[in-house]
């Protein structure tokens, strides 16, 4: 069969490579094209557009790049119709893909939408267009399926691919953390992956590592960044940088400080003890509390839930309000404890297999009307 994959960011192309190298398991032969990054491409998908081409941030950077959306918008359907798939896959990526499920619905093309869009956040009413425009949804948040019920959709809980990816990184190595003891705390500073997000939230950590010079600080670093979006942690004594290792780091870290986004997530099912930290435009911000549906911004206080880590979110993100919190991570075993028991009731909660691999299943089988 024919597949088009869409996806736009790094890590819709990380899941997208997992979900294609199981298609191709239930599907052998299969043909397919699309927009997404080299984990797609490696799994034999002819890339229409990098993901890099499309990279933007913040409801005034979709603006400001309304002329250039748009474009890919053209090109997408122009290259949908051309290539006739079988089935459309949308992966995560909101906005521009609901665009694309509208249209390709219209041209008589079956839609599945693998990690849809978080409309149980804000937005909810957009509910009433996937009904509309999507055969089938594959979610990844246990939550999500009584959400969308509501809205009379179909949905398929097919597990989470961060603890896919947990699970793989853990196949093979001592069960037991490799968290340090020593004198010095080792901190993981997670900023994210996003240059619009480094650019407020690097600042601010770097303030921290100056509070705290008898802490060791270790950044997650991504090579899809310029080094410059790491500059004011370069040049601190107590500050060392990891690229493209974040899950070694974490399984010798005594405490974390994580931007929020899926690095949540990654550091729970790892673990660590963190604190939640987010800052964005002040423009962007009074938009988003306007809009926002739900009580936390963090996955896991959301899968859970309930405050299971601390979220400091704009005016409470201050290098002081992190230090204090970050402080009790490491030096209180009451607090660890009570996070690390939430974290392994997020586990299981989430513990129903490979995700791309339930997923590829499914899609085949629907596909085939087998299902």
């Amino acid at each position: 069969m024919r597949y088009y994959l869409v996806a736009g960011e790094r890590s819709g192309d990380l899941h997208g490579g997992n979900l294609l190298r199981a298609l191709n398991q239930y599907d052998p032969g299969l043909t397919s094209r699309g927009f997404g990054g080299d984990d797609m491409q490696r799994e034999g998908m002819h890339l229409f557009v990098h993901y890099r081409e499309l990279e933007m941030m913040g409801f005034l950077s979709v603006a400001a790049h309304l002329p250039r959306i748009f474009r890919f918008l053209r090109r997408c359907k122009h290259d949908l119709l051309k290539f006739q798939p079988d089935v459309v896959i949308l992966i995560d990526y909101g906005g521009f893909n609901m665009q694309i499920a509208r249209f390709a619905h219209q041209k008589g093309l079956r839609v599945f939408y693998y990690i849809p869009p978080k409309i149980w956040a804000w937005y909810q009413g957009r509910a009433r267009n996937l009904k509309a425009w999507v055969e089938r949804l594959f979610i990844i948040l246990p939550f999500e399926k009584n959400f969308y019920a509501r809205y009379g959709l179909v949905s398929d809980y097919v597990g989470n691919p961060v603890l896919d990816a947990i699970k793989a990184y853990q196949k093979g190595i001592d069960p037991v953390p490799v968290v340090r003891q020593s004198a010095r705390p080792r901190v993981a500073l997670l900023p994210g992956s996003r240059r619009g997000e480094l650019k407020r939230i690097v600042p601010i950590m770097a303030e921290v590592a100056r509070l705290a010079p008898n802490w060791d600080f270790t950044v997650a670093a991504v090579r899809s960044l310029e080094e410059e979006c790491y500059l004011p942690l370069r040049d601190l004594n107590n500050v060392s940088f990891m690229w493209e290792q974040t899950y070694d780091l974490l399984r010798e870290a005594n405490a974390a400080i994580v931007t929020s986004g899926t690095a949540t997530l990654e550091t729970a099912l790892l673990k660590v003890p963190q604190v939640v930290v987010y800052k964005t435009g002040v423009v962007e911000y009074r938009i988003a509390r306007t809009l926002v549906k739900v009580p936390f911004i963090s996955l896991v206080n959301l899968i859970a839930d309930e405050e299971v880590v601390v979220e400091l979110i704009q005016a409470e993100c201050t290098a002081d309000r992190i230090m204090a919190e970050t402080e009790r991570l490491i030096h209180d075993p009451v607090r660890q404890e009570e996070i690390r028991k939430s974290y392994d009731h997020i586990y299981r909660m989430l513990d129903v297999g490979s995700a791309s691999e339930n997923a590829a299943r499914l899609m085949v089988q629907y596909l085939r009307g087998k299902g």
